[in-house]
């Protein structure tokens, strides 16, 4: 490994902009997030959090600007693409697992289809991720059997299997019931500790405050602050993450 790739952050965008229609939703990102490091992205809704999360991947593509992926720029498509979308594991708000497949089978897909695993270890693989989330006893049921939080917990396995180098979260817990939210916030908090790179669109202020290295605030398509947790919560710098905060903490 050489030294350049070494160093070089996991996630790096470089005054990236991106529009829908006349719509400005990014707006000169400039962000690095090193290997091992958690960095939650807060604001109001409409702000541009998870656009910028889904643009990492290419989910969105951008207007200008520029991504890297460990060291590597983001192709626009094709085989290189599908490669550094490999590397890069999404967990989304609605946990899109197959219907028709057991949750085993859900986590084990991609590992054979993309990184062309054998079948015995993808299986072994996948218990293991099932048991490390906490649900390898629901291994043979289907999605619909599951609640909530252990389908997004499956998910989590389910992107885990690919071994990526980069975890992007996009509000994972918001479409869960207030009991479920900190069974998968648990996941994330070990995967976290473990030292995954992990990018994380959340209104989990607990989760924000207790597992973050760094709290990324934007409003408007903008990165208005970026900092650690203890100084972001306690003396936010711009009248924008005030009233945030003024907000949501208040509740």
């Amino acid at each position: 490994m050489t030294e350049a790739a070494t160093d070089a952050p996991m996630i790096r965008m470089v005054e990236v902009d991106k529009f829908f229609g006349q719509l400005h939703v990014l707006k000169n990102i400039n962000i690095e997030v090193p290997r091992g490091q958690v960095v939650v992205v807060l604001g109001p809704s409409g702000s541009g959090k998870s656009t910028l999360c889904r643009s990492i991947n290419r989910l969105e593509p951008i207007n200008s600007g520029l991504i890297e992926i460990d060291g590597k720029p983001l192709p626009a498509e094709g085989k290189e693409l599908a490669t550094l979308r490999a590397d890069v594991g999404m967990v989304f708000q609605s946990f899109n697992l197959f219907a028709h497949k057991t949750i085993l089978d859900n986590v084990m897909l991609a590992p054979v289809k993309v990184r062309k695993m054998a079948q015995p270890e993808a299986k072994r693989t996948a218990m293991e991720l099932l048991e490390r989330v906490g649900i390898a006893n629901q291994a043979q049921k289907y999605p619909a059997q599951l609640s909530g939080g252990q389908q997004q917990r499956a998910a989590i396995a389910r992107a885990l299997a690919m071994k990526p180098k980069v975890m992007l979260f996009d509000e994972p817990t918001s479409a869960l019931d207030p009991e479920m939210i900190n069974e998968v916030l648990d996941v994330m908090t070990t995967l976290a500790e473990e030292g995954m790179t992990m990018l994380v669109v959340t209104h989990e202020m607990g989760f924000a405050r207790n597992a973050a290295h760094r709290v990324v605030f934007m409003a408007d398509g903008e990165i208005v602050e970026d900092s650690v947790p203890t100084e972001f919560f306690s003396a936010p710098k711009s009248n924008r993450a005030k009233d945030f905060l003024g907000k949501i903490l208040t509740h």
